[in-house]
């Protein structure tokens, strides 16, 4: 495999750092939906999500921008031009769920008009907060956006099974250090 058949380091790094947060905010979310106010949890877990997001969103904005002025690896031979077609668009579907969740965490947490903090190192203004419904309806775009995406990766990851044990293509090198 020479370097045209992988992606960037940076890339790389960005993809599985960005499936362990987006997988384990998915988690963390629909746990801590459930605690009750006299949980130990109930105010810490938030404040870990937001932050964990609001890391996600940044990771997931400099990896736009390396996948913009990085080099795209050469579609895999022997795949048909469709399914290189899907997979195209399938990322640019799963790019566009984790902003629209990233950008709708943001609007719920900050429709009080107070910011975010992140891990106490910083905190992001509200910028803007347009009525007692913000966080409502930014809940429930957060909310099924996330279901979607989840649907999205499990594609994803059934598309790589395929790849990787059926047609034994070695998919997995092109997004790891593997030689």
């Amino acid at each position: 495999m020479n370097k045209q058949d992988k992606h960037p380091p940076i890339i790389q790094l960005i993809h599985w750092l960005s499936a362990i947060l987006i997988i384990g905010l998915f988690a963390l979310g629909i746990w801590m939906v459930e605690l009750s106010y006299y949980d130990e949890w109930y105010q810490p877990a938030p404040n870990i999500h937001k932050s964990l997001g609001i890391c996600l969103f940044f990771m997931t904005l400099v990896r736009v921008l390396a996948k913009t002025t990085q080099a795209k690896p050469e579609p895999i031979q022997g795949i048909a031009k469709w399914q290189n077609k899907m997979a195209d668009l399938t990322h640019l579907f799963m790019y566009f769920c984790t902003f629209v969740i990233l950008i709708s965490g943001y609007l719920i947490s900050t429709a009080s008009g107070k910011p975010v903090s992140v891990f106490d190192w910083f905190s992001l203004p509200a910028i803007f907060s347009y009525g007692d419904t913000q966080a409502d309806s930014a809940g429930l775009i957060h909310q099924y956006a996330a279901y979607l995406l989840i649907a999205i990766v499990v594609l994803h990851i059934a598309a790589f099974i395929q790849h990787q044990f059926f047609y034994k293509d070695q998919i997995i090198k092109r997004i790891t250090p593997l030689k």
